[in-house]
C-alpha cells in the first residue's frame, strides 16, 4: 500500500494487526494473493480500511480496520481468506502474530494541510 492518509473512522472500531516475517523463498504467488486479499477485504461488510508495509528483511505489518468484532470474525472465517491463511503457513511465512484490538480513541496530526502522510 502506498503512503496515504490512513483510515480515520470515529471510534469505537476494531483494528486487526498482522505482523509477519516472510521466508526467503521467491514470491510464489504471494503478491497476487496479498492483492486479492486486500480487494476481498474491501468487499466485506464492516471493512473500514487498511494500512500495510514490509521492509527489505521481510518484516511486514498490516493493520485492517473493522466496524465490529463480528465483522472481524466473519473476515477470519471467509472461505477464500481461509485458503490464503493456509498457504501463508505452508509457503510464505516463517512466523506471524495476529492481534485484535478495540480502538477507543484516536488522535491525528498532519503538518501537511493537503492530507496524507509525507
Amino acid at each position: 500500500m502506498s503512503p496515504a492518509e490512513p483510515p480515520d473512522p470515529s471510534p469505537p472500531y476494531y483494528a486487526v494487526i498482522f505482523t509477519s516475517i516472510r521466508d526467503a523463498q521467491p514470491d510464489d504467488g504471494y503478491a497476487a494473493m496479498a492483492t486479492r486479499m486486500e480487494e476481498l477485504a474491501q468487499e466485506q461488510p464492516g471493512f473500514l480500511g487498511l494500512e500495510s508495509v514490509r521492509d527489505a528483511d521481510g518484516l511486514g505489518i498490516t493493520v485492517s480496520y473493522w466496524a465490529t468484532e463480528d465483522a472481524v470474525l466473519a473476515w477470519g472465517r471467509h472461505a477464500e481468506h481461509l485458503i490464503a491463511q493456509q498457504l501463508g503457513r505452508e509457503r510464505w511465512y516463517e512466523r506471524y502474530t495476529l492481534r485484535v484490538c478495540r480502538v477507543e480513541r484516536r488522535h491525528t496530526f498532519s503538518r501537511n494541510t493537503t492530507g496524507g502522510f509525507p
